[in-house]
């Protein structure tokens, strides 16, 4: 029962509540997003996740009409950006650009300290073939000369992480008799320059992410990881054609933290779902030399995931 005082009180605070334009019992009820949106790229600036995650951020702000700032998180095979969106809350004001590369470690029989139940996908936002790549002006020019090198001599190849595609990539070349050295580096540019610059002979890359580098003749595809030759390189070999059976394409996924709830996450997929087919976003698959279908949303995004990850334990 209210007193005099209570009845006092409420009425007040409904006629404030009315001459904010608010109703009663719906201050509280404020519709998400209310304040900014972190986006984590859990790899250095300058790569194809980084790219990603500026695209897709800068196409979500309007539609979400808040700023998504991004905050470039490196370290440990992505692992570094992937902890920082686990330790915090899951509003649904902090989501990540999280890759094949971080995300191939859940195929090692060894566990983690996190599982895929730990996050909520809500989408895969670029697919592309991988390849291994040359200095445009080195000795190196085709495959064959990678090879006969890499038969007497040790050939160090730049890769984002150890336990990642990459590094699956080089060990299985590696079963072929091949002398090949799996250097890791944290940061994209670090990894084109270790091979501009001679220190590393072999990067494994995807040819949208060093697109410029290739135009300017720095860098020179010599061997992609794909069943059928890559449209845009078409003389140069794939692991089919020399008889391997390796594909490990890279796929780059918008995550959320497990426990999201429902509301701001469907928000999130349907704004990504309708960014990802606007032209300015099918023109950034062009030119990153991807997959038109690339984009999977919701629970298309989250089997593509499961099944990628079981297809890598095989080569474990």
């Amino acid at each position: 029962m209210i007193g005099p005082i209570g009845r006092g009180v409420a009425a007040c605070a409904v006629s404030i509540s009315l001459a904010c334009g608010v109703a009663p019992n719906k201050a509280a009820a404020q519709t998400y997003p209310t304040r900014p949106i972190e986006m984590i790229v859990t790899w250095g600036p300058g790569g194809g996740a980084d790219q990603t995650g500026r695209m897709i951020g800068k196409l979500l702000e309007p539609e979400l009409k808040v700023s998504i700032p991004v905050e470039n998180v490196a370290g440990a095979s992505g692992v570094t950006g992937l902890t920082k969106l686990l330790g915090g809350q899951a509003e649904g004001y902090q989501i990540a650009i999280v890759t094949a590369d971080t995300l191939a470690l859940l195929a090692d029989p060894k566990p983690q300290r996190w599982s895929l139940n730990d996050l909520s996908p809500i989408a895969v936002l670029i697919v592309q073939n991988s390849g291994f790549f040359v200095k445009g002006d080195g000795p190196l020019k085709t495959w064959a000369d990678v090879e006969a090198k890499a038969k007497t001599t040790e050939l160090k190849v730049a890769v984002t992480g150890l336990g990642t595609p990459d590094d699956m990539a080089v060990e299985q070349l590696k079963k072929r008799g091949l002398k090949l050295l799996s250097v890791p580096f944290a940061k994209p540019a670090e990894r084109y320059v270790a091979v501009i610059g001679g220190h590393a002979d072999l990067l494994y890359e995807q040819a949208g992410d060093v697109r410029s580098f290739i135009e300017n003749k720095q860098l020179a595809p010599v061997l992609f990881l794909a069943n059928a030759p890559v449209a845009q390189f078409p003389k140069v070999p794939t692991t089919k054609s020399i008889g391997m059976n390796l594909v490990l394409d890279q796929f780059r996924t918008i995550m959320a933290k497990a426990g999201t709830p429902p509301g701001p996450y469907k928000l999130l997929t349907e704004k990504v779902a309708q960014t990802t087919r606007s032209p300015e976003y099918v023109k950034f698959l062009q030119d990153q030399w991807a997959d038109p279908k690339s984009v999977l949303v919701g629970d298309a995004a989250v089997r593509y995931i499961r099944e990628q990850i079981e297809a890598l334990k095989k080569l474990k």
